[in-house]
């Protein structure tokens, strides 16, 4: 087996196809059906079948789906402490949430990384839920945002930061500067960030607490570009209320008052207990601190721009 192979085969089971997967990699169908060819007569295993409903797997083949992406991840850790040991670059991988990750990360990273000129931080996007995969794939090696659902023993998760979400709108809507009601706000057009298509976090909860319907909430590509909206009075945004000091002070968006329009939120790092990578283990220690903790708060945002779903890796040095 070697690492070309389970790239192809990694990218299929991903995708779904080998049209797909070819594309994403840059080479032909053939390259790409000659890799799981070779890897289908090696283990004595067809992988998969075409179905009707598109690829049917085998139970090998399941199997070697569920380690081909950590064996792709341990292939560059490796690759990384090897250059480690020669004196070059180390790599901490981070995973993120969407809301850490465009409204505190930047500050965090930026401050992080100038105490360490050998160290280059990987930040990807990655729902709660999907946390416990991405680290025991060694996808990422260390995880932020809110506590996952059912997090086993063999994950640590530290809280870090309490933070506070609130309602705001633009100054001409209709309920800017008044005391709401539960019903009013159930009533209006909620405009969200990526974050409120998790199952878990602080705008999920709020959402469901106050029984908004789906057809009332418009979710955007970034926190950024709804806030944005809710500049033009086209909704009501929720948005960490560090994130909008400025812009209530100038009176480009006025917040709402009443049940439900604040709820409490938390961020937590989440590792693999036992193993933590030392750059990872240097991060845990260190976000907790004032001067982290500033950098987040007072850090410049990611811009819609900037944010990327979670196969998007942004990377600093």
């Amino acid at each position: 087996m070697t690492p070309t192979q389970l790239r192809a085969f990694s990218a299929v089971v991903r995708l779904g196809s080998v049209r797909r997967a070819a594309d994403e990699l840059g080479v032909s169908e053939a390259a790409v059906s000659s890799n799981v060819a070779k890897l289908r007569r090696e283990l004595g295993d067809r992988l998969f079948v075409p179905s009707s409903q598109g690829l049917a797997f085998t139970p090998g083949g399941l199997r070697l789906a569920s380690r081909a992406a950590e064996l792709l991840g341990l292939q560059d850790r490796t690759v990384y402490e090897v250059r480690q040991a020669a004196g070059t670059q180390r790599l901490l991988r981070i995973g993120a949430s969407s809301m850490f990750a465009e409204q505190a990360a930047p500050g965090l990273i930026a401050l992080f990384t100038s105490r360490a000129r050998d160290l280059d931080v990987e930040l990807s996007v990655h729902p709660p839920a999907r946390f416990a995969t991405a680290l025991h794939n060694r996808e990422v090696d260390v995880a932020i945002g809110p506590r996952p659902a059912g997090l086993s023993d063999a994950l640590s998760c530290r809280p870090f930061l309490r933070y506070r979400m609130i309602a705001v709108v633009g100054p001409e809507h209709p309920l800017a500067g008044t005391a709401v009601t539960v019903a009013q706000l159930r009533a209006q057009t909620w405009l969200l960030g990526p974050s409120a298509a998790s199952d878990v976090g602080a705008v999920s909860g709020l959402l469901h607490q106050l029984r908004v319907p789906e057809e009332h909430q418009q979710i955007f590509q970034s926190h950024a570009a709804a806030v944005d909206q809710a500049k033009r009075s086209k909704g009501v945004a929720i948005a960490p209320s560090f994130a909008v000091t400025a812009d209530l002070a100038s009176g480009t968006l006025v917040r709402l008052s009443g049940p439900g329009t604040a709820v409490e939120g938390a961020w937590h790092t989440v590792v693999l207990a036992g193993v933590e990578p030392a750059p990872a283990a240097e991060l845990v220690r260190f976000i907790a601190t004032p001067r982290a903790i500033q950098a987040m708060m007072r850090g410049s945002g990611v811009t819609a721009g900037r944010f990327r779903p979670s196969i998007h890796i942004t990377l600093w040095s």
